[in-house]
């Protein structure tokens, strides 16, 4: 009875690597590189000032860029949840939850996304599993749907 291999790689999933620009169409925002991360159930973005407002909307500063001084985009959006996130060094932290439409490459989802202070880390955005289900994550490859510089502005550009 003959063996059948299975080629690695030849899922018909869309691939991402470890590493992606991500686009928040809503948001008219551009090229935020996020790390892909399966050991992190939730994806989180690196904001300043959130600020609760009426009807259930936080108002925020999404950080564009990695170079300090920092740059801000000024966010308003609907409030989903409040939630307790365990971070990675064991702290538990109350956080605003938004939803709001990603575009990696050609590809567009609605995700949530949690919002915190990622100043310390290389990349403003981590993508967890729950925004992930249905892509296969290539952890050796990067960029795979492009490789561009960083909008530092962090807005689109003007036609």
């Amino acid at each position: 009875m003959a063996k059948v291999k299975k080629k690695l790689g030849s899922s018909k999933r869309t691939r991402v690597g470890w590493r992606e620009f991500i686009d928040f169409p809503d948001w008219d925002v551009l090229g935020i590189e996020a790390k892909i991360d399966t050991g992190a159930r939730t994806s989180a973005i690196h904001v300043e000032d959130v600020i609760p407002q009426r009807g259930n909307r936080v108002l925020f500063h999404l950080v564009t860029s990695n170079k300090k001084p920092f740059k801000h985009v000024k966010v308003v959006a609907d409030l989903v949840r409040t939630s307790r996130v365990r971070s990675s060094t064991g702290h538990v932290q109350e956080r605003h939850v938004v939803a709001t439409t990603i575009r990696i490459g050609d590809i567009q989802r609605r995700v949530e996304l949690s919002l915190v202070g990622r100043d310390k880390m290389l990349c403003r955005m981590l993508l967890g599993r729950a925004a992930l289900t249905g892509w296969l994550v290539v952890p050796d490859k990067k960029y795979l749907h492009g490789s561009r510089k960083i909008n530092t502005s962090g807005r689109k550009p003007v036609p």
